[in-house]
């Protein structure tokens, strides 16, 4: 081709001509370098006629570059070849060693089975059986302490137990922690890696060991220095598998609900007291002398198995994902740690240099969509980390039992006798609370969030750490089948609460009793309850030193509705000024709105427990802050104690109905059931068989003998008389309506007054004359 370009200079001065003279002239004048000889020059001349002397160069020139690029490009495509074959043996090479490893995993896990059968004791010589209460009947009327005291609702039927089926002992399983477990281990890096904690389990050390009297096993200690609880309890009989009936309430208990939601007046709510003779006070018998916690047996172990194999390889995906996710939206972050939580996966994000934060908080629903998520949630940043967490709920929610929580370290190493149960956070790290550093505790939720069975878990806690004569509860359960099961237990100060008027006595009565420990304080010259007790020891007087006392209300919202002043000012001044008397507050709510949960009362109550709600103005209502809408329910929370700089995200423990049961049923055997006054028992029966009036209203007689003196009524007739608003005005026309005092509305005239001066004062002196006879009466008595 060089030869043609070098033969078209000549070609293109001289005539073309093709003969045999031309060829030997091109010949010889290519020997002498003066052309392009005579092969060149006849191809060149070939081309110029054909294409002329541009095209000539133009098609050697293309000549030439093809030829280049086949000799460029064979060993380029050979190296292409070797790396992709290369490539594709370290694959399949990478995929033999998993398998390989796989493989071994699983002999290995086979074989850990094979030795845990071996040294496996059966759940029956290991389990405590609980002592069956025996029925008491009776053919006399029942009240509503009988209702009460009556765990019917609790028991199963007959039916039931006879075809319950006799409970077969768990197989053991290894198990894998990777961020489920006490012990958490965040590698540096991606953290996902095989370091990142996988570490095979050693259940066998859970195992209870054989001893030589396999029907009872020796009790677990939670720091008490006393021996009563490494005795070991005589042989009882077979538990009873009960646990919550479904059948319905019956009609005494149908109307007493119904009474409920009846508001009571200022006077009645200020005024009701509660009889001395119902407190239990009673000072610590022989039975309590040798009381004993109920044993860790009673609760139910977590056997759950996770499948730690799959679940790296799915998250090492979605967290590829994730980063392929922000780099298609502009942010350059990646993921530097993934921990696997009961509830959710957060895996953390680590912007770079530049980034701003905001930024990636606008793409959560791109995240949520990329990713296939159901729900998530950002948190940014994470407190003490330089990275976001990206919250996403887990396909299925690993359950996390009270009994992981009161069997680990943390519970057992606490001194508090308060200390209880919350749940693990997404490391996996169990997560307790001392209710004495909080020092009261408010719960709200919307309905199945899982607020009840915290409130269990709460009680059951309390009573695996503290004897009766340390803790008392008051329990105030307006939804009545909720805690009524608690009744007979020991730590019991009186009677679960049921009625509004019972509950108005029980917090005047935590009021006074407040008042009266600080009284006392002062009197010993100690600032709180702690040092008053060490004080009354040291002189002696045991039976001075008083129990800490745990109010706890299952539903605020009942309580506000019927009498929200004084409920409200009682909860504030407890609130206030109970903690160093040893009296802590845990309200609970399934309505978090501003009416339920008023400012003074979240001013008072600084820790908080957010369960799943509905929308982010009940978040804000219960945290002062959005994100409670995003929980996954099923004991999913925020956590927020006191102190704490942003709510924490823990998935509550779960207890069942059967496991409070058995707890309730070991305590009830160790104490003798309370005896109370009958006077007190007439008086609730009267209080609940009597109709319970409208609120009265103090100007409600003033106002009846204004209206029959000027024989005509109406509300503005009334606020110009007694200088009050218009609401108050009507409720008493409403009221005198109602008592049959005036008629009903006839549009824009006043109404009729039914009631004659005559008839009001001869009402007036029967009124005066059955008090005087109700005085002498009292006075011979």
């Amino acid at each position: 081709m060089f030869s043609l370009i070098f033969s078209g200079r000549y070609v293109g001065t001289a005539k073309l001509s093709f003969g045999y003279i031309d060829l030997l002239g091109w010949f010889k004048a290519g020997v002498q370098m003066t052309n392009g000889g005579a092969v060149g020059m006849l191809l060149a001349s070939i081309v110029v006629v054909a294409v002329g002397t541009t095209g000539l160069y133009i098609f050697a020139t293309l000549v030439i570059l093809v030829c280049m690029m086949l000799i460029i490009n064979t060993p380029i495509s050979q190296f292409i070849d070797d790396y992709k074959l290369k490539k594709q043996i370290k694959r399949e090479m990478a995929e033999q060693a998993a398998s390989e490893e796989a493989e071994a995993m699983a002999e290995r896990q086979k074989q850990l089975e094979l030795d845990l059968k071996k040294n496996y004791v059966p759940a029956a010589q290991t389990e405590v059986p609980s002592v069956v209460n025996q029925a008491k009947s009776s053919e006399k009327k029942k009240n509503i302490l009988d209702y009460m005291k009556d765990d019917k609702l609790f028991k199963k039927n007959k039916e039931q137990e006879a075809s319950a089926e006799s409970p077969v002992p768990a197989e053991p399983e290894v198990k894998i922690s990777y961020g489920l477990e006490e012990s958490v281990s965040v590698p540096a890096g991606f953290g996902l890696s095989d370091e990142i904690g996988f570490s095979a389990a050693a259940p066998a050390a859970d195992l209870p060991k054989k001893t030589s009297d396999t029907s009872r096993l020796p009790i677990k200690e939670y720091n008490q220095p006393t021996a009563e609880r490494h005795q070991e309890n005589a042989a009882e009989p077979e538990k009873d598998q009960t646990h919550f009936s479904s059948e319905p309430l019956n009609k005494t208990e149908a109307e007493s609900g119904q009474q409920m939601q009846m508001k009571l007046s200022k006077q009645e709510a200020a005024s009701a007291k509660l009889d001395p003779s119902e407190l239990n006070l009673n000072k610590p018998n022989e039975a309590m002398a040798h009381y004993q916690f109920p044993p860790i047996e009673l609760l139910k172990k977590n056997t759950q198995n996770k499948n730690d194999a799959a679940l790296t390889s799915n998250l090492k995906a979605k967290a590829a994902k994730l980063e392929k996710t922000l780099q298609d939206f502009k942010v350059d972050a990646k993921v530097v740690q993934v921990t696997q939580g009961p509830a959710v996966t957060r895996y953390e994000i680590h912007p770079n240099t530049g980034v701003k934060v905001s930024s990636i908080v606008r793409l959560a629903d791109d995240i949520a969509l990329n990713l296939e998520a159901k729900s998530i949630r950002i948190e940014a940043p994470i407190p003490g980390k330089a990275a976001v967490g990206i919250e996403v709920e887990n396909e299925k929610i690993n359950m996390v039992t009270v009994r992981e929580i009161i069997d680990s370290k943390e519970f057992s190493e606490s001194a508090s006798k308060i200390t209880f149960a919350v749940g693990k956070d997404i490391a996996g790290k169990a997560i307790v609370a001392d209710l004495k550093t909080m020092p009261h505790l408010l719960i709200a939720g919307s309905t199945g969030s899982g607020k009840s069975v915290c409130i269990n878990s709460i009680i059951v806690s309390i009573l695996y750490k503290a004897k009766p004569d340390e803790v008392k509860f008051v329990l105030i359960d307006p939804k009545v089948v909720e805690l009524g099961n608690y009744n007979g237990i020991p730590h019991m100060l009186i009677p679960v609460v049921t009625e509004p008027s019972k509950a108005a006595a029980a917090l005047n009565w935590a009021v006074a009793e407040m008042t009266d420990r600080y009284k006392k304080f002062a009197e010993e010259g100690v600032r709180d309850l702690a040092g008053f007790n060490d004080q009354v020891k040291e002189k002696g007087e045991t039976d001075r030193v008083m129990p800490q006392i745990v109010i706890i209300i299952d539903e605020l919202a009942d309580l506000m509705m019927a009498a929200p002043s004084q409920v409200e000012e009682s909860i504030c001044r407890l609130a206030q000024m109970a903690r160093a008397a040893g009296m802590h507050l845990i309200v609970a709510t399934q309505r978090p709105s501003v009416d339920i949960i008023t400012g003074v009362i979240k001013a008072n109550i600084p820790s908080r427990i957010a369960f799943a709600v509905s929308s982010q103005f009940d978040s804000r209502t219960i945290l002062d802050m959005a994100g409670a809408e995003k929980l996954v329910g099923k004991g999913d929370m925020l956590f927020n104690p006191l102190g704490a700089g942003k709510p924490v995200r823990v998935q509550g423990n779960f207890i069942s109905d059967s496991e409070v049961h058995n707890v309730i049923e070991h305590l009830k055997s160790q104490c003798i059931e309370t005896e109370y006054a009958n006077d007190v028992i007439s008086s609730i029966e009267k209080s609940n068989t009597s109709e319970v009036s409208d609120d009265g209203d103090e100007l409600l007689a003033e106002a009846i003998e204004t209206v029959v003196r000027a024989e005509q009524a109406s509300v503005s007739m009334l606020q110009r008389r007694f200088r009050i608003g218009y609401n108050r005005a009507a409720r008493i026309v409403d009221m005198m309506e109602a008592r049959g005092i005036i008629g009903p509305a006839d549009g824009s005239r006043p109404r009729q007054v039914l009631m004659t001066l005559d008839e009001l004062t001869s009402m007036k002196s029967e009124g005066e004359a059955v008090l005087e006879a109700e005085g002498a009466a009292e006075e011979i008595l």
